[in-house]
């Protein structure tokens, strides 16, 4: 059997089910990543969270007789896209060195406002009002639940901006790679790029930590939620327009918020009751109108 691509259809609610898969993997990535800490540094997490990635990518392309797996035809649009990628994780990683978390999750949301704004001029997406209506909602119920100080600009606050663009970037050029390649295809050099950019940082200083026996159980949590949550992401973006898709991963900061109660014993405040409220009123703009 060889494995086909066909055009793209618009189907929204189909696309929110994706996403939510997305943000539950993403979720317990981020469990399992904290768990991870005292056994692996970052570089050496993605190195081999990317090793995870690739072994079930090959192992699923091999079981589906896949062919023309590792196709070149658009390989500058796969570099450029997690070189952008790449380059939005180390800022964010230094900027969560620098700023208050609260303040760096508020920038990090920020990414669907700049995929709204971006995906008309790249993609040629059709801006509505309702569209900026639910991101506008996200974005408030984000700030209300982070409540950041602005007041004063830094270099780590300059920092975390750039990630939410190099984040939204991302996915613009997910979006744009999807209209012509593979969901498999798009992973598989994902996998590649990013093991090898990983492999590079790691082994910057001649020493790669093998994960010891307590970290395995957490880190093939980090591996495969990540694959599964791109996967998902991906298929998303595959199955309606970037700027319906996105604005619903701002689910994501209610469900860390109960998930820090849960496990870390974190204080729930009512900011966070009253964001969530907002986030999935916006959420619901945007599928009820999207559905339409």
């Amino acid at each position: 059997m060889t494995a086909t691509f066909t055009a793209p259809t618009y189907r929204p609610l189909a696309a929110a089910c994706w996403m939510l898969g997305s943000i539950f993997s993403f979720v317990a990535m981020s469990v399992a990543g904290r768990a991870l800490r005292p056994f692996l540094d970052v570089p050496e997490i993605m190195m081999w969270r990317s090793v995870i990635g690739l072994v079930i990518v090959l192992g699923v392309a091999r079981a589906l007789r896949v062919r023309n797996l590792a196709a070149r035809d658009r390989l500058g649009w796969h570099g450029l896209r997690n070189s952008v990628h790449f380059l939005g994780q180390g800022l964010w990683f230094w900027a969560l060195m620098t700023i208050p978390l609260a303040q760096l999750f508020a920038l990090e949301f920020t990414s669907p406002i700049w995929v709204i704004l971006l995906a008309p001029l790249v993609l040629g997406e059709r801006m509505t009002r309702i569209k900026l209506l639910a991101a506008g909602l996200g974005f408030a119920g984000v700030m209300v639940v982070a409540r950041p100080d602005f007041g004063h600009l830094d270099a780590g606050v300059a920092a975390a901006l750039g990630a939410a663009v190099c984040f939204a970037g991302n996915i613009i050029l997910t979006k744009r790679l999807t209209g012509t390649e593979p969901i498999i295809t798009i992973l598989f050099w994902q996998m590649v790029m990013q093991l090898g950019f990983g492999l590079v940082l790691t082994g910057w200083d001649g020493h790669i930590t093998v994960p010891p026996l307590p970290a395995l159980l957490p880190l093939a949590v980090v591996g495969v939620g990540a694959l599964v949550a791109h996967f998902s992401l991906t298929k998303a973006l595959s199955l309606a327009p970037a700027t319906f898709v996105i604005p619903i991963d701002f689910v994501r900061l209610p469900m860390a918020a109960v998930i820090g109660v849960w496990l870390y014993s974190e204080a729930l405040e009512w900011a966070v009751l009253a964001g969530a409220v907002l986030i999935f009123l916006g959420n619901w703009v945007n599928i009820r109108y999207g559905a339409r």
